[in-house]
């Protein structure tokens, strides 16, 4: 049953990611690399914002809705939502006018372009409608019920893809200023929709259940030992995103480079190399979707050593479908980017990044499990190390001219590889997990590297023979996956006779 619904949340998943990506790669032909570049700063602000107002409120929401239904206590699920909307709204107020009130020193002293200014305001009735909707979908993730958010998600991209691309259709050109604020305008229509769906399925859900009774005492406080550490959590860490992508353009221009080169390349590597790498790791919303309220259910009701076997059986799947999508991505990535965005230079760090994004699955597991074992506060403290180091590595290479945006890739590798160390010794000593190399690193990499280098040599004969690259690649990765799946079984059968 869990492996279906992965499946189908997978395909739903699929489906919106998809979605999401091709709205991505039409944007990015409309309106350029540095415009691209400059959203992406103010995306970076839109995150901090996020953690100031929802985040930790979100975690909260669905970690405590999974404990108190587990109990059976229906009336205190729904307190707690009453209560977190409340935070919510409050925090929201606080932070929106002194975004607005400060908008014009935000955009020019921090983010370092004055051009940003405009998007920044529309945030914050995004980020309201945002966290009305992100709210309701993780009581349903807390109740073990993603399939409505998931259907939502896939609603979502498709009105979002409407009305960002039908505004850039009828008003471009523009300012890039303009421009932003087109495309955080459909964000907001956006939005609309969607914070409307999940209330309409939220008063559907809490349709039979009672109304009626004695709420727990201390949810405010239940809220905040959970919602506290995970929002300075994120919010450490996308203050210190916002900052890495802040200061990445600067330093270019310290190293010789012009400006609009320097926000362009931003825009390349976040608004381009980045989400392509991203797209086909859709599976891991699924299994965190399906794998987390268990944890949570488990760790309240004392059974430690299921908490354990989740946690195993969470790092085996995600290793089992994340190194071929890495590994596929690194053989097609160059065509891939030249096929979506025109650019070659989307293919300059490929490897790296495709690395990066592969330990990136692995800690968004661990996190999950952490935080849902009350580790939180080791969690935010992990994480908000990695940030530092990257942010390290950006201030002191980005400049170098012989380095440049290296800088900025080897410190997110680096950053990567010590928070994945630091989460599995800490998932070692907190919830037992000890780590099965063979099973989550050694077969499943061994075997994705095999199906890659094989697939690679095979789409060069291939295109050396006149085959077109479309169905070069194509064949290339159908090819890989059979092998990677055929070395994989026969490693597992080995290890299994030994």
């Amino acid at each position: 049953m869990a492996r279906r619904r992965i499946a189908v949340l997978t395909g739903l998943g699929a489906l919106a990611q998809i979605l999401g990506f091709g709205y991505r790669v039409v944007m990015s032909r409309m309106v350029g690399a540095e415009v691209m570049g400059l959203y992406q700063l103010v995306m970076s602000a839109y995150g901090v914002i996020q953690s100031l107002t929802m985040i930790g409120l979100t975690a909260a929401l669905s970690n405590l809705t999974a404990r108190y239904l587990a109990r059976g206590d229906h009336l205190s699920a729904r307190g707690a939502r009453n209560s977190a909307l409340k935070v919510f709204f409050f925090s929201l107020t606080v932070v929106g006018v002194i975004t607005i009130t400060a908008s014009d020193p935000i955009s020019v002293y921090i983010l370092g372009d004055a051009r940003t200014r405009l998007g920044l305001m529309l945030l914050i009735p995004c980020g309201a409608l945002t966290g009305v909707e992100n709210l309701h979908k993780n009581i349903f993730y807390g109740a073990a019920r993603p399939l409505g958010p998931a259907v939502a998600e896939v609603v979502e991209q498709v009105v979002r893809a409407g009305a960002v691309l039908g505004l850039l259709l009828c008003f471009l050109p523009q300012y890039p200023e303009r421009t932003v604020g087109l495309i955080l305008t459909g964000m907001v229509l956006c939005e609309v929709v969607s914070a409307g769906v999940m209330l309409g399925l939220y008063r559907r859900f809490t349709g039979r259940t009672p109304k009626t009774g004695e709420i727990k005492k201390g949810i405010y406080r239940e809220i905040g030992a959970i919602a506290l550490p995970v929002g300075m959590n994120a919010l450490a860490g996308t203050a210190l995103g916002a900052a890495n992508s802040a200061l990445l353009p600067q330093k270019l221009l310290e190293g010789g480079m012009g400006r609009e080169q320097a926000i362009s390349q931003l825009g390349v590597i976040s608004g381009m190399t980045m989400p392509m790498l991203a797209m086909p790791t859709v599976f891991l919303g699924a299994i965190n979707l399906v794998l987390m309220p268990k944890v949570a259910g488990a760790y309240a009701l004392g059974q430690h050593s299921e908490v354990e076997k989740l946690g195993n059986q969470g790092m085996c799947s995600v290793a089992k479908l994340a190194f071929p999508a890495m590994a596929i991505m690194t053989v097609v990535g160059q065509d891939l980017g030249m096929l979506l965005f025109g650019r070659e230079d989307t293919a300059a760090f490929l490897m790296p990044l495709a690395a990066a994004t592969l330990m990136s699955c692995f800690c968004s597991v661990l996190s999950g499990l952490l935080n849902n074992v009350g580790q939180q506060q080791w969690v935010a403290a992990v994480s908000i190390f990695g940030g530092v180091v990257q942010l390290l590595c950006t201030l002191t290479l980005a400049a170098r001219p012989e380095i440049g945006l290296g800088g900025y890739v080897f410190g997110s590798v680096l950053s990567l590889v010590l928070e994945m160390g630091l989460f599995l010794i800490l998932a070692r000593g907190k919830m037992n997990l000890r780590p099965d190399w063979y099973s989550w690193l050694i077969a499943p990499g061994l075997s994705a590297a095999l199906g890659a280098a094989n697939a690679k040599l095979l789409m060069i004969w291939l295109k050396g023979q006149g085959m077109s690259m479309l169905c070069s690649d194509g064949v290339g990765c159908i090819f890989a996956l059979i092998q990677y799946m055929t070395a994989l079984r026969i490693l597992y059968k080995d290890a299994e006779r030994s």
